[in-house]
């Protein structure tokens, strides 16, 4: 196993890599990153009436009302992001103490990112080292993702075979 553990992480998603080495280093690209594993948050899948009895809000008010009404979705929204970042950060600690991990490259939209760091950094050993990215590159391929990390000098480069 590496020493590298990348995880990218959307609203929607979140993949968790590492660093891997070729077992044909003269025949592959090495080292590569592999994907190891994804979790999927099921609420920002849902849509309209799968999630929310009404889906528009504040249509439950007749046409006389003069204010505004607040059926509170924001604040649902923000705790199911909540516990999907709980789940991602119990996931990284658990990956980290069952493998040599020691680097964590946290890329995440920027609202993610600081309720991952919240959740991750506390409960992390202590000669470990994070480096924070604040994108959502979820959509990027495993080999697009080791490229962007090492043009930012995240990761080492691959050595590309030619044949």
């Amino acid at each position: 196993m590496s020493q590298y553990l990348v995880t990218t992480i959307n609203g929607a998603k979140a993949r968790f890599f590492t660093l891997e080495t070729a077992p044909f280093p003269e025949y592959q690209s090495s080292p590569c990153l592999k994907e190891q594993l994804s979790l999927f948050n099921s609420t920002k899948v849902l849509q309209g009436r799968e999630l929310w009895s009404n889906t528009k809000p504040g249509r439950n008010r007749g046409v006389a009302a003069t204010h505004s009404y607040d059926d509170r979705r924001q604040t649902h929204i923000l705790e199911f992001e909540r516990r999907f970042t709980t789940q991602i950060a119990k996931t990284i600690v658990d990956f980290i103490k069952n493998h040599p991990a020691r680097q964590l490259i946290l890329i995440a939209e920027p609202q993610i990112l600081g309720l991952i760091r919240a959740t991750v950094l506390p409960n992390l050993p202590e000669n470990f080292t994070v480096s924070e990215l604040a994108k959502d590159l979820c959509y990027l391929k495993a080999n697009q993702l080791h490229e962007y990390l090492a043009n930012k000098k995240l990761l080492p480069k691959s050595n590309k075979v030619l044949i």
